[in-house]
């Protein structure tokens, strides 16, 4: 450092500073807790680690270097030792504050790191000026644990700006509220019933899952995932599964899908495979007091009636089968039209009771 002229020392020596000033200086010396300013003044200015930031255990050599020009307020003209204590985070806190207010006033959409997660909701810092958002503000829908956000950055608007009363309130619900409207918006321009579109699964539930298809989510009903029977949607799908569906309905903002397309649609083939004097073989699915339903591949069940299902007398199905048995008959009659069709065990035997079948089933 260049030798000072006797009128530079004088004019040092004379200089006076006062609690509250703003002053700029040089950094002659910096520790990991503390900063050394050169302020033109005689005596130096020290800015301690807790002044310099609210950054816990924050290591000062690897912010400033010897050489910087830094701005500082005087907190203290003389701390006993013949130093001026300084303080560089309320000065950038004051900043910051300017800086929130203006944003608050302009309804400005700021962004920053999240600092810390409390209990109630997270806490972010510009320029050492401290931002709460509050847990119900964070997000547009319900979340239990907010730790996803610790150092995230995030954006947000600011709703309520009192630094007098410590608060300075921050909003990113209503940004994102806004974000899915557009999209939403934009997502019922662009699609229409019969479209195949693409999604991600969000929720599922034992009556359907919600796919998310960018802006807004469409149900998958449980009797849409498929032509045959689902009895868990839960072991089918899993959040996070990225799934083609069709838009089978919308109606004002809902939207019902499915996954049922037309051209995997069992029924097409069906006349063929199962004309009449076909013999078949299927698994039970379901049983009434009149007869099994027996599901000879997925969408498509064929009714044997009670009256069928044995040479002898057979009070009700439940007697002599259950659910899963494996069953082999033949096919009495075919209606595609209204996707029935009719079995017989009994006419694997006696051809001359296939007419006699047919009649007694399409009687139910």
């Amino acid at each position: 450092m260049s030798e000072q002229s006797f009128e530079q020392m004088l004019e040092e020596y004379e200089k006076t500073i006062h609690n509250g000033e703003i002053v700029e200086g040089t950094v002659i010396s910096v520790k990991e807790d503390e900063i050394v300013l050169n302020i033109g003044y005689k005596a130096d200015g020290i800015i301690t680690r807790n002044e310099y930031s609210n950054t816990p255990n924050i290591d000062l050599t690897t912010v400033v270097n010897v050489g910087d020009t830094m701005e500082a307020k005087v907190l203290k003209v003389n701390d006993g030792e013949g130093q001026v204590v300084l303080t560089y985070k309320r000065l950038a806190a004051e900043k910051g504050n300017k800086r929130i207010e203006e944003a608050f006033n302009n309804q400005e959409v700021l962004k920053a790191t999240v600092a810390n997660v409390l209990d109630g909701g997270l806490s972010v810092v510009i320029d050492e000026a401290r931002v709460f958002i509050p847990a119900s503000l964070v997000s547009d829908t319900y979340e239990k644990n907010l730790s996803k956000y610790a150092g995230q950055e995030i954006e947000f608007v600011i709703t309520e700006f009192n630094p007098k009363r410590r608060r300075i309130i921050g909003d990113r619900k209503q940004l994102l509220v806004a974000k899915k409207k557009e999209m939403q918006a934009e997502l019922f321009a662009k699609i229409a019933v019969g479209d195949t579109v693409e999604g991600t699964v969000k929720n599922v539930t034992d009556f359907g899952a919600f796919i998310d298809l960018g802006g807004a989510d469409g149900l998958l009903h449980i009797s849409e995932m498929s032509w045959g029977r689902v009895e868990n949607p839960k072991k089918l799908f899993k959040v996070g599964d990225v799934v083609k569906v069709l838009i089978k309905d919308i109606q004002g903002e809902k939207i019902a899908l499915s996954l049922k397309f037309d051209d995997q649609n069992p029924w097409i083939s069906a006349a063929e495979k199962y004309a009449v004097g076909q013999e078949v073989t299927g698994k039970v699915a379901r049983m009434t007091e009149f007869g099994a339903f027996i599901e000879l591949e997925p969408g498509i069940d064929a009714l044997l009636h009670v009256s069928q299902i044995s040479r002898d007398h057979v009070e009700k199905p439940a007697d002599v089968l259950k659910i899963g048995d494996e069953v082999t008959a033949k096919v009495v009659d075919f209606n595609g039209d209204d996707k029935k069709i009719s079995l017989s065990v009994k006419a694997l035997t006696d051809g001359d009771a296939t007419e006699e079948a047919a009649e007694e089933t399409t009687e139910e």
